[in-house]
């Protein structure tokens, strides 16, 4: 396997895939589009049936930091194991636009993926394997990190691996040089962001061609907003979407998007995150784990984040967005003893410090795993995920996945373009939500 480790900071290259197609297609299931050859041979001819020294993983770590990361991992396992892990690995978001007609065809036997309703939604098909008995013996993991782990019907069928904080992410060293200070209200974000446009920058890096990254800044909005048991009761189908609490979540937005890097439908996040990393843009909504690409070696320290700032006092800033990734087996594997004793390795201390030794974006979960090596950027992160009160997922992992691509993605670029004409846009929104979660409740 190759490993590459960038010795310049990494400039992340376009991804012809669109999230949009992604999120589409997992929603499809069986009628998903899919593009031709992509995935459908990952698990052919894998040599893998009936050889317990063998074992495949289907992989979406294509950028180079997290395939490194994950390079390292499987070199460790091997060496501890004698196993030999063949990685199939795909362009990420192609891996996950293809993920149905993957499970359903000819998949590997281990493959990444993602906690909460993403993990469910497969897990329900009968795609993914169960693996409570893995669980039973793992230890490190908290209650919350099984429960994500966990399906509708009560089983486990998902290891983590990582998780990693959204917040707002910018240069210490520019605002240092600007005298400018992370804000804590509402206002003082107005303030900050009047203050920034008129030294001639963006104040927030932005971008949403792919469709989720704006998902991230609504999410940061209704929480502070509305609280964490609102957001979670909407994403459910449980709340109406022309609710007022709603539309003063799109009100405040909207009074903000003028601070924001214009024509962002056009623009994927890598380009907003390195817009960060070359000063033209004070800050950016994003998870750690995507903006920390773009700042590797010296640069590395000239990362920080504050929380999204308080909007209602009675909810503060008590609710952090922390999504998990990690792996599950799928259910047509070829080698299913290997595949337990390979998604166990994953799940302990050791994979997660192999992990970590080349990717600083993200924190493992395990609470076994040393963080004897972690940057102050990290340990930051970790202890801000650690002190919440609430952890959400993400948009496209809170809610169904059709839900998600057919009416949130198009939805909030409408917004993105149109940001005048909010209560059209909500009654648009909730008939859809109507009509999609009508057998949920």
């Amino acid at each position: 396997m190759t490993q590459s480790t960038p010795d310049q900071p990494l400039r992340l290259a376009s991804s012809t895939v669109s999230r949009r197609t992604v999120l589409r297609n997992t929603a499809l299931g069986a009628g998903a589009l899919a593009i031709p050859g992509v995935l459908a041979a990952c698990g052919k001819d894998s040599g893998s049936s009936g050889n317990s020294k063998t074992v495949t993983f289907g992989s979406n770590y294509s950028d180079a930091i997290p395939k490194a990361g994950i390079a390292a991992v499987m070199d460790a396992y091997q060496k501890s194991s004698g196993v030999t892990v063949k990685i199939n690995t795909q362009e990420h978001n192609s891996f996950q636009e293809n993920i149905s007609r993957y499970l359903k065809g000819n998949p590997d036997d281990v493959f990444s993926w993602f906690a909460g309703n993403r993990m469910k939604f497969f897990a329900a098909q009968g795609l993914a394997a169960d693996i409570s008995d893995v669980w039973s013996g793992l230890t490190g993991f908290s209650d919350a990190l099984k429960k994500a782990a966990t399906g509708d019907d009560g089983k486990q069928y998902f290891v983590p691996i990582y998780n990693y904080p959204w917040a707002v992410f910018y240069r210490p060293s520019v605002w240092q040089a600007k005298g400018w200070q992370p804000p804590k209200t509402l206002d003082e974000l107005t303030a900050l962001c009047k203050t920034i446009k008129g030294a001639g920058m963006d104040a927030f890096a932005f971008a949403d061609k792919d469709g989720w990254p704006a998902m991230g800044t609504f999410d940061q909005i209704n929480m502070r907003t509305n609280g964490y048991d609102f957001h979670i009761s909407l994403m459910a189908g449980k709340e109406s979407w022309t609710d007022p609490k709603v539309k003063q979540v799109f009100e405040t937005w909207a009074s903000l998007l003028p601070y924001h890097q214009q024509g962002a439908n056009g623009r994927i996040w890598q380009d907003a995150a390195n817009s960060v990393y070359q000063k033209k843009s004070a800050m950016m909504v994003c998870g750690s784990g995507q903006i920390a690409q773009s700042f590797q070696g010296a640069d590395a320290a000239d990362l920080d984040f504050f929380p999204y700032p308080m909007i209602n006092t009675e909810f503060g800033q008590d609710a952090v967005e922390a999504p998990i990734d990690g792996f599950m087996i799928s259910k047509k594997a070829k080698n299913l003893e290997a595949a337990k004793a390979l998604i166990k390795f994953l799940a302990s201390p050791d994979a997660e410090n192999a992990y970590q030794s080349k990717d600083n974006g993200n924190i493992p979960t395990n609470s076994g795993a040393s963080t004897s090596n972690f940057s102050a950027f990290q340990k930051k992160c970790q202890a801000y995920i650690a002190g919440a009160k609430q952890i959400s997922q993400f948009m496209d992992r809170d809610t169904r996945p059709d839900f998600a691509s057919q009416v949130m993605i198009p939805s909030l670029q409408s917004f993105i373009n149109k940001p005048s004409d909010i209560d059209s846009l909500l009654k648009n929104i909730d008939a859809q939500a109507k009509s999609i979660f009508a057998t949920d409740n």
